[in-house]
């Protein structure tokens, strides 16, 4: 029995490219909405050359799909139209009158010179929702500017709280490891998009929706900002330690890493017990958290010396014996090969068509009655345009054929 998935009655056209604007089309598609994805003919998603590396056929040869692309568009559907003629342009509005969303992430006023802005599509469609992200914002004087995650991480604060301290080796500002502000700025994006076909399905209006990088990351500084708001003392980077408790941080094993989050002097206490330092938990300068935090650059030296004379298993195991809460620093193949991670059936293997299967990672979304879906891999490039010209606006075989001898598809 097919079970319904929440999204299956929406369909979405997808103008985005890149990762912020794809990765909300994508947990949209996860949730069931037939994800349009259009993409300019020839080359199509700027991410789709973002490699190596690539994913792998049968004989382990490199395919023409990186493995940056793949990351970002599972369960879409590709056509390929060149929105910048008036037979592209054309078609996008026929298929925005077979639409519930649009997403888009153009700069500011770039599709309003092909019609296809938020005032002009909604003059064909009044309930249309219509999502734009942008680095910036439609307003303001820095509207017009392009927006990479790299830079908004820098002028949006998180880089002042990342990275090593600076009194200490390597100490200075550090990005994420992955692009977390365009992520976030597709998560919230999709949260706004269910926002407004909720509201659309309740009064029939339909609504514009203005995302922009920077908004998200001063959002996202969560209690960091708020700290700031309300002590009017900007934070500093800790690196791997914490402003607020001590032990909390990283420590070097004999054989690796672990992180040790001692929240309370209990859990200190059973710490420096298991490595049997056992009267660093009464010591005057150490017993309490305000003493350790205030003590922390003798305090932490000590710690560190106790801990590498032992392996990294030795700390887990004993430090999850009596309840302190412990685990390794793991790289991503340690990643794939934890028994939770496992038992979560987290990664997936689906079918693709010149690579034979391709492994993906599955929505972390777990709905009981309205699964999300898998069983599509990333399209190819252009992919399903001629699928879409035939069902969704009943173009002929002819048609189709006149098209792209204009080179509009």
């Amino acid at each position: 029995m097919t079970v319904a998935q929440a999204l299956g009655h929406i369909r979405v056209l997808d103008l985005s490219r890149v990762l912020a604007g794809p990765w909300c089309s994508q947990n949209l598609a996860d949730l069931g909405a037939d994800v349009i994805k259009v993409e300019r003919p020839g080359s199509g998603d700027d991410t789709r050359a973002w490699g190596p590396p690539y994913a792998k056929d049968a004989d382990g040869n490199d395919t023409t799909e990186a493995a940056y692309y793949l990351a970002a568009n599972r369960g879409k559907r590709s056509i390929t139209v060149d929105i910048a003629s008036a037979e592209g342009q054309k078609l996008i509005r026929e298929l925005v009158r077979h639409s519930d969303v649009v997403l888009e992430n153009y700069k500011v006023g770039q599709l309003k010179r092909y019609g296809l802005d938020y005032e002009s599509l909604k003059a064909i469609k009044p309930d249309l929702v219509y999502c734009s992200i942008t680095g910036f914002g439609q307003n303001g004087p820095y509207a017009h500017r392009a927006g990479y995650d790299f830079l908004i991480q820098g002028m949006g604060g998180l880089m002042s709280v990342t990275g090593e301290r600076d009194d200490l080796p390597g100490g200075g500002p550090q990005k994420a490891g992955v692009a977390l502000t365009d992520l976030m700025t597709g998560m919230y994006a999709s949260i706004a998009i269910l926002a407004a076909l909720t509201h659309r399905d309740r009064t029939g209006e339909g609504q514009a929706i203005d995302m922009a990088l920077l908004d998200v990351q001063v959002a996202m500084l969560a209690n960091m900002g708020s700290n700031y708001l309300n002590s009017g003392k900007a934070p500093k980077r800790w690196g791997n330690a914490h402003p607020n408790i001590v032990p909390y941080q990283t420590f070097a094993c004999s054989d690796g890493y672990i992180i040790v989050a001692s929240g309370n002097d209990g859990q200190y206490q059973k710490f420096v017990e298991v490595g049997g330092r056992p009267e660093l938990a009464s010591h005057e300068r150490y017993a309490t958290n305000p003493l350790r935090v205030k003590h922390r650059d003798e305090l932490v030296p000590i710690l560190a010396e106790m801990v590498a004379g032992q392996t990294r298993a030795f700390w887990i195991d004993q430090l999850e014996a009596v309840g302190v809460p412990c685990g390794p620093i793991n790289n991503l193949d340690d990643v794939y090969k934890n028994p939770q991670v496992l038992a979560r059936e987290l990664v997936r293997e689906v079918p693709h068509p010149t690579a034979g299967t391709t492994k993906l990672v599955r929505s972390p979304m777990n709905l009981s009655r309205t699964p999300t879906d898998l069983a599509v891999a990333p399209p190819l490039l252009g992919q399903h345009t001629d699928e879409i010209l035939r069902e969704v606006l009943g173009h002929s075989e002819t048609e189709i054929a006149a098209l792209r001898a204009q080179g509009v598809l």
